[in-house]
This record gives structure tokens, C-alpha cells and sequence, in this order.
């Protein structure tokens, strides 16, 4: 049975959860699939070289002694004792706007199997989308 909960519009809202740190949109994107500004990588040069040792040229996620591209990002971490894996991001505060941006949309989400959607959100993909913007509004802008 599904419950919601009263707006004070009276309308039902969505259920999108916070992110539970499945990890899955690391795993599947920390591949060579990210990018990272011109800008990021010049303030990882000045200000953080233990970042700036994993880009290659403009792209990111190389090890810095052989130059190959990484399958994993290398700031992606387990966190110990949590029984299902949790991950946390080891450079959280200073990581690509691509990072910050995802999820952007909500098929985005659905793609990627991500765990903070729910069923009843895929109902109302406006109202869902909503939702998504807000629980993102520290991390990025909201879509239009």
C-alpha cells in the first residue's frame, strides 16, 4: 500500500528519496565518461595536486604513472561496516561539475537504475523532476 502524504495544495507529493550512496552513477561514469572544466583543473593544479595527478591534457581519471585511463575514479571510496555498500567521494567538496550536476533529469535516473527514485514517482515526471531539483539545489541549477 502506498501512503501520501498531504501538500497544502492537496496534492499528493513525490517520494524520491536522498541519495543512499549506492554508488552507481560513480561506478558507471568514473570511467572516462566525466569531464571536468578548464577551470576545475586549473584550481586542482594551484590548490589540490592530489587531484590534478589524475588528469591527462583536459581529460580526467588517469593513472598518474602509466597515463591510462582509470576504470574507476580514484576518489570513489568504500565506506567500511555498512553491510550493503556505501560510497563516499573522497574529493566530495572539490569534485567535477559534472559530479555535482548528476542526476540532472529523471530519465537519467531510470538509465541508471539510480536507487533514489521511487515507483510512484515515475507517475508524474514534472512533479518528479520537481522534487529532484530540489533535493539538488545545493548542487546545481535548477532545470527549466
Amino acid at each position: 500500500m502506498i501512503h501520501f502524504l498531504p501538500t497544502t495544495d492537496s496534492e499528493p507529493i513525490q517520494h524520491m528519496k536522498d541519495c543512499n550512496q549506492c554508488g552507481k552513477c560513480c561506478l558507471k561514469y568514473g570511467d572516462g565518461a566525466l569531464s571536468a572544466t578548464a577551470a576545475e583543473i586549473d584550481m586542482w593544479e594551484l590548490f589540490e595536486p592530489h587531484i590534478y595527478q589524475y588528469v591527462k591534457g583536459n581529460d580526467i581519471w588517469f593513472d598518474p604513472d602509466t597515463g591510462v585511463q582509470l576504470t574507476r575514479c580514484p576518489f570513489l571510496e568504500v565506506e567500511p561496516g555498512q553491510g550493503k555498500e556505501k560510497y563516499t567521494c573522497s574529493i566530495y567538496l572539490s569534485r567535477p561539475e559534472d559530479c555535482r550536476h548528476y542526476p540532472s533529469n529523471i530519465a537519467e535516473m531510470i538509465r541508471d537504475e539510480c536507487e533514489m527514485i521511487e515507483v510512484i514517482d515515475l507517475e508524474d515526471f514534472d512533479k518528479a523532476q520537481s522534487k529532484l531539483d530540489d533535493l539538488m539545489e545545493d548542487s546545481r541549477p535548477r532545470r527549466r
